[in-house]
């Protein structure tokens, strides 16, 4: 399988199942087409009067010797790789409801403004101690593991994050295990000593704005109606700029109100956030924010502008980084991930205040895909099972999908809310996805031609 696109002038040819990816003229472009069904012969009489003959024929044996050398039309491994056939997954990463309360009000919010359409709660420290003892008890052999504070806001709760914290640290040599901590926060707490200890205790921080100030001021308020943009931005510039070369992002969300995302990204970016992402809303269809089929096509046009920016922007030494756009054509994801995903419901699940067990943060309070319980020692398998085939091969639209390998399925999360079935993926979702790996790979295409120039 095959896919080729042209972008900002550039024509770009991936080679679906080795990940390969080339930069071609338009001959071997429109010749593509063709390639596999007819002969030279036929290839000659097709463009004799677009190209001379010997250009055809020196675009044939370019596209046949990457044919040969396992570069084009290579056949799909990983379906028979032994790592995915004999794969056991374990739980490597916990996402920790620490507050299901929140002190802000975001229109779009799927937690329901914090509490999860459930009762306002804080977890304790009873409870975030059965997670660490869990996720050692259930991750087998991996040696790191990852807990996610989340929430609501997590800075409600910050004094039981520590004493998590200082529990998993005590367990680490015992269990031959290593933790690394994420907290994600909309900011309006944060102050000296919770960035102290932030930036000191956390592998990564999340940091939540939407972009510019009458677009973030538009979905994201206080609790008395009031726009958040001036309360958190210069909290977020230095909890930013205190980590100094250490993991942080900020995260915002676009939506059809505001479908210009582009300017919010390069905003934030012009604020000194260097490490981006901002993400389209997921919402039921007749919420006026949400993002529709109708909406592709200026969504497609943002992602394009955005990647020729982010070009011209490394190439004058003053780039960042905008997380979509992030694609390692050197090595990538393991077998595993590139057909699974995130890994949702499987290897990651997220756990409530009270204990209960979910197969990730969206999931939460739907009483069909509850796992069990932490403080009653129930677990069942049976949903982590489920979410464990909801691979790429087990979706017949992934299946025969150019992209499968780069999404990985996309979203399970989405993928039930929209259509009440895990292997059925979110098809804006779908398109969307597909447009950013172009831009991604259009990126990688005209920096190393930079480079080699």
């Amino acid at each position: 399988m095959i896919h080729k696109f042209e972008l900002d002038g550039t024509r770009i040819l991936l080679d679906v199942n080795s990940g390969a990816v080339h930069i071609i003229d338009e001959i071997v472009y429109k010749l593509l087409d063709y390639y596999e069904r007819e002969s030279l012969d036929a290839l000659l009489k097709i463009f004799k009067d677009q190209y001379k003959p010997e250009e055809i024929i020196d675009a044939f044996e370019e596209i046949k010797a990457l044919e040969t050398a396992g570069l084009l039309f290579t056949q799909d491994s990983y379906e028979s790789h032994p790592s995915f056939q004999n794969r056991n997954p374990v739980v490597k990463a916990l996402c920790l409801h620490i507050a299901h309360d929140c002190n802000i009000s975001c229109k779009y919010c799927f937690a329901s403004q914090g509490d999860f359409k459930g009762t306002r709660s804080l977890m304790t420290e009873r409870v975030g101690m059965e997670a660490i003892d869990f996720l050692i008890e259930h991750s087998g052999n991996r040696r790191n593991l990852e807990i996610d504070f989340f929430g609501g806001e997590p800075l409600m709760n910050m004094e039981v994050v520590k004493k998590i914290v200082d529990y998993g640290k005590s367990r680490e040599e015992s269990a031959n295990k290593r933790f690394r901590f994420t907290i994600t926060t909309n900011g309006v707490l944060l102050n000296e000593e919770n960035m102290a200890y932030i930036n000191e205790h956390m592998e990564n921080v999340v940091l939540s704005i939407d972009g510019r100030k009458e677009v973030n001021d538009n979905m994201r308020k206080t609790l008395k109606g009031e726009g958040t943009y001036e309360i958190i931005l210069p909290k977020l510039q230095k909890m930013a700029s205190m980590r100094a070369g250490k993991n942080y992002y900020v995260r915002g969300t676009f939506t059809r109100e505001h479908l210009d995302f582009a300017k919010d990204v390069l905003h934030l970016a012009d604020l000194g956030f260097l490490n981006t992402s901002v993400e389209p809303v997921v919402a039921e269809a007749d919420k006026p924010y949400a993002i529709r089929h109708e909406d592709l096509p200026e969504i497609f046009a943002q992602y394009e502008a955005l990647a020729k920016e982010y070009v011209k922007r490394k190439k004058n030494n003053n780039g960042f980084s905008f997380f979509h756009f992030m694609i390692d054509l050197n090595q990538g994801p393991c077998v595993i991930k590139r057909v699974s995903g995130c890994g949702a419901g499987s290897e990651y699940l997220a756990i409530t205040p009270e204990g209960d067990i979910y197969p990730c943060h969206q999931f939460v309070g739907n009483e069909r895909f509850k796992m069990g319980n932490l403080l009653e020692n129930q677990f069942s398998n049976e949903i982590q099972r489920e979410f464990g085939n909801a691979h790429v091969y087990n979706k017949p639209q992934c299946r025969e999908c150019w992209a499968k390998f780069y999404c990985s399925g996309g979203c399970h999360a989405n993928a039930y809310n929209f259509y009440q079935d895990v292997n059925r993926p979110y098809e804006i979702g779908c398109e969307m996805e597909k447009k950013r790996i172009e831009c991604a790979l259009m990126i990688q295409a005209k920096l190393l031609t930079e480079e080699e120039n």
